[in-house]
C-alpha cells in the first residue's frame, strides 16, 4: 500500500462543487492499494503513519507525529500513486489493486484511521475530486508497505 503524506495547514476535497473532506493542520495523505495488498499491509501503513514523526518539536526538528500533534487527517483515494512509468509515454496501471479491492482496502484503512485517531475526513472512492492543500513546509513523504507478490 502507498500513502503520499503531506503536512497541511489546511486541505479540502470537492466533488460536485460541495466539499466532502476539510481538515485545518494536520496531514493530506492520498492513499493507493496495490495487487496483492491486504488489511495487513494497510494496518502497517497506518501505523506508520500516525507515528511518522513530521511536525516540529520545540527545537524546530521534526519530532512529532500527528498522534503527538492531536492534528486532523484527510485521506484521499488515489490509485493512480501505483502507476508504472518506466516504459514509454503513457503510464501502465497494471499494479493498482482492482477497483473492488481498492475500495474494500480504502473502506478498511479509513474505519481503523477513524477507531486510532478519530480527526479523520475522506475523500470519494471513484469520484472525480478536485483537491486542495496549502502544503505547510513544504514536507511531502511517500510512504509504501510492499505487498507480498511486490518485486519493487
Amino acid at each position: 500500500m502507498i500513502g503520499l503524506l503531506q503536512r497541511v495547514s489546511t486541505a479540502s476535497v470537492l466533488v460536485d462543487s460541495a466539499v466532502v473532506g476539510a481538515i485545518e493542520g494536520g496531514l493530506m495523505v492520498l492513499l493507493c492499494a496495490e495487487r496483492g495488498d491486504s488489511e495487513k499491509e494497510a494496518d502497517a501503513l497506518l501505523t506508520k503513519l500516525l507515528a511518522y514523526r513530521v511536525f516540529s518539536d520545540e527545537g524546530g526538528k521534526m519530532n512529532r507525529s500527528l498522534s503527538d500533534v492531536g492534528g486532523e487527517l484527510l485521506l484521499v483515494p488515489q490509485f493512480t500513486l501505483a502507476a508504472d512509468t518506466r516504459s514509454g509515454t503513457r503510464p501502465s496501471f497494471t499494479p493498482a489493486a482492482a477497483p473492488e479491492d481498492g475500495r474494500r482496502l480504502f473502506d478498511y484503512f479509513v474505519a481503523q484511521a477513524v477507531s486510532r485517531h478519530q480527526r479523520v475526513a475522506t475523500g470519494r472512492f471513484g469520484a472525480d475530486m478536485k483537491v486542495s492543500l496549502t502544503n505547510d513546509g513544504p514536507v511531502t513523504f511517500w510512504l509504501r508497505i510492499k505487498p507480498p507478490t511486490a518485486k519493487v
